[in-house]
């Protein structure tokens, strides 16, 4: 239940990812060698082919020039999040389309202008993700604050910050695209 004004819809219960699920991708992808260079390929391949546009957008923001630091950062995250939604919920889990992350793209962004128009509300945007989706969050926000640890670069800072940004619409984006599991006899309220 919102007790606070918010431009971005809630998200179901059952969508939610957990910090077991994002330690797990965090295990396979962080492995060193050629074995986990695949793994990340691999991936990213099935990535690229179940969810055309968001990986379009990914792939459009991480090729624009920034910082080896926040490339780096951005396919790591970008990659993690994804793979944490898809295998927690697998076929559950529908390809987000164009109009879709206009639509979140926009919500963030009311969101954002509702709480510049209210500076005495200590809640950002982010927050209400990680209100949202908690443990998907934290895992952003510590790989986050590792990779700032120390800089002094202000282009660095911004990249990292333009990573985060592109990390928030996928999560708010992929949250949306995970369908309920199949009803149970008679339950007709899966905001629970």
């Amino acid at each position: 239940m919102w007790v606070r004004r918010a431009a971005i819809r809630p998200v179901p219960p059952f969508a939610r990812v957990t910090s077991a699920t994002l330690e797990d991708v965090e295990d396979q992808l962080s492995d060193d060698g050629e074995e986990s260079e695949a793994r990340f390929e691999e991936a990213f391949a099935r990535f690229e082919s179940t969810q055309a546009p968001l990986s379009a957008r990914v792939a459009d923001a991480l090729s624009r020039p920034m910082p080896d630091v926040a490339l780096s950062l951005g396919y790591f995250l970008t990659l993690s999040v994804w793979l944490g939604f898809d295998e927690l919920f697998g076929a559950r889990l529908g390809e987000v389309s164009e109009d879709d992350l206009a639509a979140v793209e926009a919500s963030l962004a009311l969101d954002a202008e509702l709480r510049r128009d209210a500076p005495d509300d200590p809640v950002e945007t982010d927050d209400v993700v990680a209100m949202e989706q908690p443990d998907v969050m934290r895992f952003v926000r510590d790989h986050v604050s590792v990779a700032t640890e120390g800089l002094a670069d202000r282009a660095e800072v911004d990249a990292i910050d333009e990573i985060y940004r592109l990390v928030l619409v996928e999560t708010v984006a992929l949250s949306y695209a995970v369908t309920p599991p199949e009803r149970a006899a008679g339950r007709t309220d899966w905001s629970a």
